[in-house]
């Protein structure tokens, strides 16, 4: 990644349409709520996704969310996203997905994917995912990540997917409890966990582990930094000004409006490089 000539680097953004796979419908009715809820209909294709990453120079990590066994809906493939960033190795990253019940198979295609694809981290989301970050299931995928020290990104707090459906969409926002993140960073202290969002309702907790555990860092997508908690501004400024990093969640807040609100919401001149750039060289091992 160039990153010298980047303004920022956006540590959480989404596939939102495969141009290799056609559109899977099935569950069509969670993305129907998902617009509904955050207001927001916007599914650009992995191509222009990056367009416009490249026009307003801001790097990027790019994933999707493996939750066929929950939800039934094939996956945007990780090797269509990892292409796209090799393509655009000077600013972009592939993060990859893999539904944690796949177990050995899945610890099986996470090392595939690290070897012959060259993704660089991975993402998990325990309410779509439909389990506990705990749960030894999960063990043989981690495993790998922790053997090639590499990166992973946890959805936590509430979930914007399922709100409104009838009982939520059977999804449980229980598993997104951070807390949970605190075994997963004893046993695999060679992973890098970032915990994804303001962790609403659970934000002291998030904060907790962070400041605890080294291993632990959080992203701060997903929401204007104008709502942020005003608790999460004052540890972004001291204890944990080295692990916190930016995150817009893209398509649904674009980096531009993200950046905008965070010149106003509280954070001290001297931590915001970092945030911004800083943090997420040092986690995606970038630059010296």
């Amino acid at each position: 990644m160039d990153y010298e000539n980047l303004i920022a680097i956006d540590v959480h953004t989404h596939a939102e349409v495969s141009c290799w796979n056609p559109f899977d419908n099935y569950g069509e009715e969670y993305d129907r709520a998902a617009d509904k809820y955050f207001r927001n209909s916007r599914r650009p294709t992995i191509a222009e996704t990056i367009e416009y990453y490249r026009k307003i120079k801001v790097g990027l990590v790019m994933f999707t969310v493996d939750s066929e066994s929950q939800l039934g809906r094939r996956r945007i493939p990780n090797e269509e996203i990892a292409q796209a960033a090799k393509e655009n190795s000077d600013m972009m990253m592939c993060f990859a997905s893999i539904d944690p019940h796949k177990g050995r198979m899945g610890a099986r295609e996470a090392e595939r994917l690290i070897k012959e694809h060259g993704v660089k981290g991975f993402k998990f989301h325990p309410t779509v995912q439909g389990y506990h970050p705990y749960d030894r299931m999960a063990w043989p995928i981690y495993e790998v990540i922790n053997a090639y020290k590499m990166p992973t990104i946890f959805h936590t707090g509430h979930s914007g997917i399922g709100s409104g459906m009838r009982c939520g969409g059977g999804l449980k926002l229980e598993y997104s409890n951070p807390m949970h993140l605190d075994d997963v960073a004893i046993d695999f202290p060679d992973m890098q966990i970032v915990m994804a969002h303001p962790s609403f309702p659970w934000q002291d907790e998030a904060l907790s582990v962070a400041t605890h555990k080294p291993n632990v860092w959080i992203d701060l997508s997903g929401w204007s930094p104008k709502y942020f908690p005003k608790q999460l501004v004052q540890y972004a400024n001291t204890l944990l000004k080295d692990r916190v990093l930016f995150g817009s969640d893209y398509p649904l807040i674009t980096p531009e409006r993200w950046m905008k609100d965070f010149e106003d919401a509280g954070f001290k001149p001297e931590v915001m490089p970092g945030i911004l750039k800083g943090n997420a060289m040092r986690l995606l091992g970038l630059g010296a």
